[in-house]
This record gives C-alpha cells, sequence and structure tokens, in this order.
C-alpha cells in the first residue's frame, strides 16, 4: 500500500490523480471478451471449414504424425496439447466424437458405441489415423494460412482449406455464451449431389440422416434455420401378437436410455409390457414382450406417444461468418461452402499451373543450355560476375522473355525473365549429366509439361465443370455404403388419449352427485385414463364435461357418466323429456358435438332445467324401440302406443327435438333394441404414413360395416387379414405393397418366381383364410422364390418387361391368362426368362360411388343440424270429439296406433352413371343356379 501511494507521487513528491475503471465497466468489458472467445473459438464451427477450434487443431496434429500407421490415441492428445490450451479431457472427447462419426478418422479398438451410449476405452488403449478422405479433401499447406499457436512456437492454421461441405455432413452441437448451434449431419451422397445441383443452377434439397437410422418427418425442417422442427422415431417390427422389436432408435438417443423412459411409462400405466428384453450387440435389437390381451398396434403408438422411441429436435443453423456468428441455414450454407470449394480448387489449380510453367521454364533452359554448349563459353572467365554474363548472353541467342521479345521474334519465348538464380542453378549442373544428357527425353518431358498446362488451363477455362466432376469423383471413392440410413416420410399424430392405457377406475355418487377416480365405495362405472374427459348428463336435462380427477361434484340427479371422445361420430344418444316452459314432451336423437371442459349446457328446447323421462347412449348410433304410457284422461285415443327412435333423424345437443306427447306421460319403457342406425365409415389408406383414416387422404378402400375385413399384400409374398379399426399400423411386418376391402367378389392377382423350377408363374386365387392378423404365404416356400408383382384390383391388365433383349416385352389381362384357384396353387406358367419389372397398365378401381352403390339396409348419417326447431307432432293419443270418439271406441282400445315414417328421397341416377353391371342370370336361376351376381367392368 505504500509503495502504491510512492508511485502515485509526483517528482516534486505532490501526489497525482488516477483515473479510475468502474468495476460494472470492467465486468462488461470482461464479460464480452469471455463471450466473444466462447463462440468464436471454443463452440461454434467457421464456415470456411465446417469445424471447431478443438477439432481443428486434432487434425493438424494427426496430418504432422501422419506416416500411414495408426497412433495411440494418448499420443495424438499429447500432439495436439501444443495447440490448444485446454486440457487433454477436451480433446480426448473432441477426438472420440470425430471418430464415432467415420467419416475424417480411421478407428482401431474400442470406440464406443452410439447406439448404447458405452464410451470409448481410455486414449492409451485406442489408436486412430487420418481417413483416405480426410488426406484428401481437408489438407493442403499451399492453400492454407498459417497463425502462431497460443505460446507462439509453432504455426496452426487458421482455417483447413476443406473442400467439402464438412458442417453438414458432420453436424454439430454447441453451446456458448447467448447463443448455441444445433445442425443436423447429412447424408454424404445427397450433400455431393446437391453441391453439383447448385453448381448447374437446379433446385436442391437437404434433409438429414442420422448414422443411428430410425425415421424422421422433415415436414417442419424449415430447411435446418431457427425455428425449424423434426420429429424422429424408433423403428419398431411387429415379430407376433405378443413381441415387438426395436430394431433402430432416434438420432440423440441410446438404447439405455430409450428402455428406461420405456420402463418408467409402464411404471406409470401409459403402457402394459410383460418384460423387456435388450439384445443389442452390433445392431439394437430391443425386444418387448406384451401380455396377453394388449393390442401391439395400439403398443407401438403409446411407445411413440409416451417414451423416447419419438423425439423432437429444433435444429438451429448458426455458424461463425467474417468472425462473426450468423444464423443461417442448411440451403445457404452448402452454397457458401461449395463457393469455397469452387474457389480451393480454381486456387489449387492456379498453383499447379505456376509450378507446370516454372518447372517448363526450367527445363527448357536447361535443354538450351546443354544442347547448345553453353556451358563451354565459361571456360575463360575469370571472375564469378563474368560467368553469369556469359551464360546470359550465350541464353539470350536462343530465348526471348517477356522484357525482350521484338517483333517476329523467332527465339523460344519464355513465361517469364530469366534471373541470376536461373543462370545459378545452371552452373549447378553436374558433367555426369551434361554428358548423359538426351534430347529427345528433354523433349518428352517438356512436352508431357505443356500437356498438363494445356489441361489445366482447360479447368481453369470451365471451371464449374470441374467441380462438377470434383464431387462425383467424390461419391465415386467415397459414396459406397454410405447410403441413406434414415427414413423420411410423413407421421401421423398419435393423441395421448388414443393409446394410453386405462390405468384408472371411474365411479359415480349417483346420490350426492360426484364423479371420480377415488370413490372406491361407489358405483363403477368404466375404466379410464388420467388422460380422458368425463361427460355426466343429470335428471334436469343438462350435460357438461369434465377433466377426470379423484371427486369431482357435478350436482345431485346424475342419470349417466362415461369417458368422452369430442371425434366419436358414432356416439349418439337418445332423450325423452319435458320441456317445463311449454309442457310438452319431446324426444331427440343427437351427438354432443364439441364442448367447452366444466361449462354446464342444457339439452331442452328451452335451454333451461326440465325433467329428463328417458335417456341412453348408443354407442354405434344403435335405434332402439320405446313404450310411452300415458296417464289416464278422457277422450284419449290410446294410453299407450310404440315408438322407433329410428325414425329420428340425428341432430346437434342444440335442436330442441321432436314433440313425443301433449299429454301427461306416466312411464316409458325400452320395448326392444335395433340396430345401428349409422351408414358404414368410408375409409382410406394413406400410404405416406401407412394408417386409415376417414379424413379422405390416401387411397379409397371402401364403405367398412360390421366385420368387413381388409386384405393386406406384402412384398414377401404373403397375405394378411385385417380390422378396419383406425388403429392398425401397417408397418413392422414388411413391406406392404397393397390394401383393399375384402369382397366376395375380390380375386387376387400375382406373378411369381418359383425358386425351385426356375420359372414365372401367373396366379389368381380368392382369400379362403379367416384368422386376423396372420400372415400366409401365397407363393412357394423355396428360399429363391419371390413375389414379383399383386394386386387386388378388378380386372388388372400389366405390361411385363425382361431383363433379356431376346425377349419381348408383352401386355398380359390376367383374368384372361388364368382362372381362379386356391391360394396354395403354383398356378399357370408364364416364361423363363427373367422379369424386370411389372406395369399395371389398367384395373377397375372400386370409387365411393360405386361403394354408395352397393350400400344397403335404412343406415343414414346425417348432417347435425344445431338450430332446427320443427315439431312434428309424434303424438297418436290426441283428444277428438264425441262422435269420431264413439265411432272408433273399440277399435281404439288395445290398439297399437302407426306412425308415419318421415320419407327419405332419393335422387333419379341416369344407369349409364352408375359404375357397375348386373350380370342377368334368371335363367340360370330357373336351372337352380345361384342368384345374379355383381360384375365389376
Amino acid at each position: 500500500m505504500i509503495e502504491e501511494q510512492e508511485n502515485n507521487k509526483t517528482p516534486n513528491g505532490d501526489e497525482q490523480m488516477v483515473a479510475a475503471t468502474p468495476v460494472a465497466g470492467l465486468f462488461e468489458n470482461w464479460f464480452l471478451e469471455y463471450a466473444s472467445y466462447v463462440i468464436l473459438d471454443r463452440a461454434v464451427p467457421y464456415i470456411e471449414d465446417g469445424l471447431k477450434p478443438v477439432q481443428r487443431r486434432i487434425l493438424h496434429a494427426m496430418r504432422e504424425m501422419e506416416d500411414g500407421r495408426y497412433n495411440k490415441v494418448a499420443n495424438i492428445i499429447g500432439q495436439t496439447m501444443q495447440y490448444h490450451p485446454h486440457g487433454d479431457a477436451s480433446i480426448g472427447d473432441a477426438i472420440t466424437n470425430l471418430g464415432q462419426k467415420e467419416l475424417l478418422i480411421d478407428t482401431q479398438g474400442n470406440w464406443g458405441n452410439i447406439l448404447t451410449g458405452d464410451r470409448a476405452a481410455a486414449p492409451r488403449y485406442i489408436e486412430a489415423r487420418l481417413s483416405k478422405f480426410a488426406l484428401e479433401v481437408v489438407f493442403n499447406p499451399k492453400t492454407t494460412n498459417w497463425q502462431l499457436s497460443y505460446d507462439g512456437r509453432k504455426n496452426e492454421p487458421v482455417t483447413l482449406p476443406v473442400k467439402f461441405p464438412l458442417v453438414l455432413a458432420q453436424g454439430v452441437d454447441g453451446i456458448a455464451v447467448g447463443l448455441s448451434t444445433k445442425i443436423m449431419p447429412h447424408n454424404f451422397v445427397e450433400l455431393c449431389e446437391a453441391s453439383i445441383a447448385y453448381l448447374k443452377k437446379r433446385s436442391f434439397n437437404l434433409y438429414p440422416d442420422f448414422m443411428t437410422g430410425g425415421m424422421i418427418d422433415v415436414e417442419g425442417y424449415n430447411d435446418g434455420g431457427r425455428g425449424g422442427k423434426i420429429r424422429v422415431r424408433a423403428r419398431i417390427e411387429i415379430l407376433d401378437k405378443k413381441t415387438l422389436v426395436i430394431r433402430e432408435v432416434p438420432f440423440g438417443t441410446t438404447t439405455s436410455n430409450l428402455i428406461d423412459s420405456i420402463l418408467k411409462a409402464n411404471d406409470k400405466g401409459k403402457i402394459k409390457l410383460r418384460k423387456v428384453d435388450d439384445n443389442t450387440a452390433r445392431d439394437v435389437e430391443i425386444v418387448i414382450h406384451l401380455p396377453n390381451g394388449v393390442s401391439p398396434d395400439i403398443t407401438i403408438d403409446a411407445l411413440y406417444a409416451f417414451t423416447d422411441c419419438e423425439v423432437s429436435i429444433s435444429p438451429n443453423c448458426c455458424i461463425i461468418i467474417d468472425e462473426q456468428p450468423v444464423f443461417s441455414n442448411v440451403r445457404d450454407v452448402l452454397k457458401m461452402s461449395t463457393d469455397k470449394t469452387v474457389a480451393l480448387l480454381k486456387l489449387e489449380l492456379e498453383i499447379k499451373k505456376a509450378e507446370l510453367q516454372e518447372k517448363w521454364h526450367l527445363s527448357s533452359l536447361e535443354k538450351i543450355f546443354i544442347e547448345n554448349r553453353i556451358y563451354r563459353d565459361i571456360e575463360e572467365c575469370e571472375t564469378w560476375e563474368a560467368v553469369i554474363s556469359t551464360i546470359d548472353a550465350g541464353l539470350a541467342k536462343y530465348v526471348a522473355t517477356p522484357s525482350t521479345v521484338k517483333p517476329n521474334d523467332k527465339r523460344l519465348l519464355m513465361v517469364r525473365d530469366i534471373n541470376e538464380d536461373d543462370i545459378v542453378r545452371l552452373t549447378e549442373i553436374k558433367i555426369k549429366r551434361i554428358s548423359k544428357f538426351d534430347s529427345f527425353k528433354a523433349d518428352e518431358l517438356i512436352k508431357s509439361i505443356e500437356e498438363e498446362l494445356e489441361e489445366v488451363q482447360h479447368h481453369l477455362d470451365n471451371l464449374i465443370d470441374f467441380a462438377v466432376n470434383y464431387f462425383r469423383k467424390l461419391i465415386e471413392k467415397y459414396g459406397k455404403g454410405r447410403e441413406r440410413r434414415t427414413e423420411i416420410r410423413a407421421f401421423d399424430t398419435i393423441a395421448a388419449t388414443k393409446v394410453v392405457l386405462a390405468n384408472e377406475k371411474l365411479y359415480v355418487d349417483r346420490v350426492n352427485g360426484f364423479v371420480g377416480t377415488g370413490l372406491k365405495k361407489e358405483e363403477f362405472v368404466c375404466e379410464c385414463s388420467d388422460l380422458d374427459d368425463i361427460i355426466v348428463f343429470r335428471e334436469d336435462g343438462s350435460m357438461k364435461v369434465v377433466k377426470v380427477a379423484d371427486k369431482v361434484f357435478i350436482g345431485k340427479g346424475i342419470i349417466y357418466a362415461g369417458v368422452f371422445d369430442k371425434n366419436d361420430d358414432r356416439m349418439v344418444f337418445h332423450l325423452i323429456y319435458l320441456d317445463k316452459k311449454d309442457k310438452r314432451y319431446y324426444i331427440k336423437r343427437f351427438r354432443t358435438g364439441g364442448v367447452t371442459r366444466d361449462k354446464e349446457y342444457f339439452l331442452t328446447k328451452s335451454n333451461v332445467a326440465g325433467q329428463v323421462l328417458y335417456f341412453t347412449a348408443n354407442p354405434n348410433g344403435e335405434s332402439e324401440v320405446v313404450t310411452v304410457y300415458l296417464k289416464h284422461k278422457a277422450r284419449i285415443r290410446a294410453l299407450q302406443f310404440d315408438f322407433d327412435f329410428a325414425e329420428l333423424a340425428i341432430k346437434g345437443r342444440g335442436a330442441g327435438g321432436n314433440v313425443l306427447s301433449k299429454n301427461e306421460i306416466k312411464k316409458i319403457v325400452q320395448k326392444s333394441r335395433g340396430v345401428s342406425t349409422l351408414s358404414g365409415r368410408d375409409i382410406w389408406f394413406d400410404p405416406a404414413i401407412k394408417r386409415l383414416n376417414t379424413d379422405g387422404n390416401g387411397t379409397y378402400l371402401g364403405n367398412f360395416q360390421g366385420d368387413d375385413r381388409i386384405v393386406v399384400l406384402f412384398e414377401d409374398g404373403s397375405y394378411e387379414l385385417t380390422n378396419f379399426d383406425l388403429t392398425n399400423r401397417y408397418e413392422g411386418k414388411g413391406k406392404v405393397t397393397e390394401l383393399a376391402k375384402l369382397r366376395k367378389d375380390t380375386v387376387i392377382s400375382a406373378i411369381h418366381y418359383d425358386g425351385k423350377s426356375g420359372r414365372n408363374y401367373i396366379k389368381r386365387f380368392q382369400i379362403e383364410t379367416t384368422t386376423l392378423d396372420t400372415k400366409f404365404s401365397f407363393i412357394t416356400e423355396d428360399e429363391k422364390s419371390n413375389l414379383i408383382f399383386a394386386t387386388a384390383q378388378y380386372h388388372p391388365v400389366v405390361n411385363i418387361i425382361y431383363n433379356s433383349r431376346k425377349v419381348d416385352d408383352q401386355e398380359v389381362k390376367l383374368e384372361e391368362f388364368i382362372d381362379v384357384k386356391g391360394w396354395k396353387a403354383v398356378g399357370n406358367k408364364l416364361s423363363e426368362s427373367k422379369i424386370k419389372e411389372v406395369e399395371l397398365e389398367s384395373f377397375t378401381a372400386v370409387t365411393k360411388e360405386w361403394e354408395m352403390a352397393q350400400r344397403k339396409g335404412p343406415g343414414r348419417d346425417e348432417e347435425e343440424d344445431e338450430a332446427d326447431d320443427d315439431e312434428a307432432d309424434l303424438d297418436p293419443s290426441d283428444e277428438m270429439d264425441d262422435n269420431e270418439a264413439e265411432e272408433n271406441e273399440d277399435a281404439a282400445e288395445g290398439s297399437e296406433p302407426k306412425v308415419a315414417k318421415p320419407v327419405q328421397e332419393i335422387p333419379k341416377q341416369d344407369p349409364k352413371s352408375v359404375p357397375f353391371e348386373i350380370e342377368d342370370k334368371r335363367e340360370e336361376k330357373k336351372k337352380g343356379n345361384d342368384n345374379g351376381t355383381l360384375t365389376l367392368f
């Protein structure tokens, strides 16, 4: 302290003022310096080479050690520490990360496992060397800019001259101060092809590709920029009804983490499993055993919904450009990287051109110096200066330089002026070499140099074509084995409430007005999950939807409680109630539609509390007949009558309904329950997500009811029958070639190769099995047998293309080639020539119009009408005058009145527009044959 005070004094002994820096200012400067250092020198890659500093220093150190042999990673770490001042741990982790990407480093030993998350062995046990790709693409000292290392003892590259979009191939993940970067890895071949497309001014798309495989939905990728999002899924196969197998895991997930998430979901009751086995070795194999009665399709959906079998990743393409972090996207990064590659290729060509020109220059001078015996002129020279000038004068007789060339000069024109170094080099030629000089070989050497120069100049003049060929050579040399591993496809959105396991029990206390899962001593309603909503109806005609909980107060007089599904358009409610305002009894069929949770709705016409006399819930729109008993009153035509709910249209919950009776009702009793009054469901198959839907996406399969089935054709020559449940999954069992509705006249047409006989066959058969979810092979069992083509379409015509030029392609109408036989039959011989491809030329498609024409029965699917005020009086017990009562007294007693049914108008249709024909078989009927059949044209 005394010394500081002494230093602050002037020579005269007076104290001087010292400028003080506020602490806040110091921290601000220090923070900015630290943030800049972390961003530029640690976490974010540079656009020039796509590498972080530690990665760049590792590769530079390995290049210095390169001798073609493997080096201990411990030695590489030590060599890298000359350039990287952050210790061996960070260097070791970075080397492991580079080695596991299998692009720049060849590895030897236990380098860990990206699938299981196992770490690499200690650095002293594992070895590495640069890959051939890295040696060719990453390094070139002639085009590298250098700087001093952190201690000033060595030179290190500012950036490496990488001639490839390396940052997009490897991907990068880094967290800096105030920002982060997350660039997905992309496919090697696709990057080269995208660079070629960019150079040729064509459009291109880039999507991630992961070493772990799996499936990816890139709909929201946004070119990898900020705000983008991708969904990655594991690949799950159905081994049998009780076993699932996970073959590939999502990017960023390991098998151990995936199994932990599965077990956690099982413990929480989201899914139900028996056990999980991890058989992962070189490839992923996680076997999931299911208990009896658990659907494998729904379990797969639940795995995607509740476990790490599906993960969401938000890319964030941040990269250093001109010493500043810039948020970009993979498309622009590829363009900048490709431009950088073209610039480096041009620089390399220019350097090579200059080297060749120098070589030509020196070779030409040497040839002239020896052939013209200029070396003899210096024998009498006594000084070095005289030697130089003598040789210079001797060369001037035979060569011209850019500074000495004359018009019509016949001397050999050099590419540059001759300097003293060139002359000194000539004096250093040994006598032995001069004596063995071969003029022919010298001319050949100069000619080869000139040819190389011409080639280099051609590349410079056609630089874009040269760059395109460069990327094509990269694909040829290094593209093998780097095919896309991650399948790009669209994912379906899985609603958690649809697939969650019913892990709770719902109870109701009707007297006190409570519902919940904690009312163990009360009336059991149904099983539910903790994600469900509960719908409740009360005696006053009110309705409310609440979230499932231990105990929720709804209100006294509960008449119905159950799980609510707002998207269920099959659930229809029947209601008969008394409207207390106009004192009439109404009857209605309705769907609930969308509702607001915890809001009370009244279902009466006057929208106030009423009195419910009859209520039922019908999950599939079933009809029912009820008997209505009236209280005795004079002049009533009948004291009881029946009514069929099928006569009512299905409306929305806001519709008041139809007047059932103006007289007081004593009671209502269900007489009988009918079948569903709803029409079948139109089902489509979306090949993008491989799921069924009712939204009209994909291929129309047909209208399904009851026990209708779907036939699934697989590429391996087998078929399977399934129901039409929308939760069905059509992946994981093999590649699906076609789905179709199974009808009585469905015929499978197939072309297959029989491995035993070595011939191709055509067969047509109908489905004879009835077992669901079981695959049946319809081709021969020989291991060489394979399915070439199969379809369930009507009247297929195919074009068969053969591999041999000696065999002409042929068009075949399959139904004319062979009759329908058993599904185990081999079929009729087609040809022994190898088939290259089978094209489906034409067929008769099943359309929705054709399906509608086939529908039978009273089914209807009316639109909801939220504001229907029609009040058809359905009461057959209206009062009569005295004369009418006397005339019908006997007939009215004990009779059941007939209620007029609503008339459903069917629009007239031109018979020519109906897409089917009726084959007239009345003559065959007389002979005892079957009735007429429906035949598609």
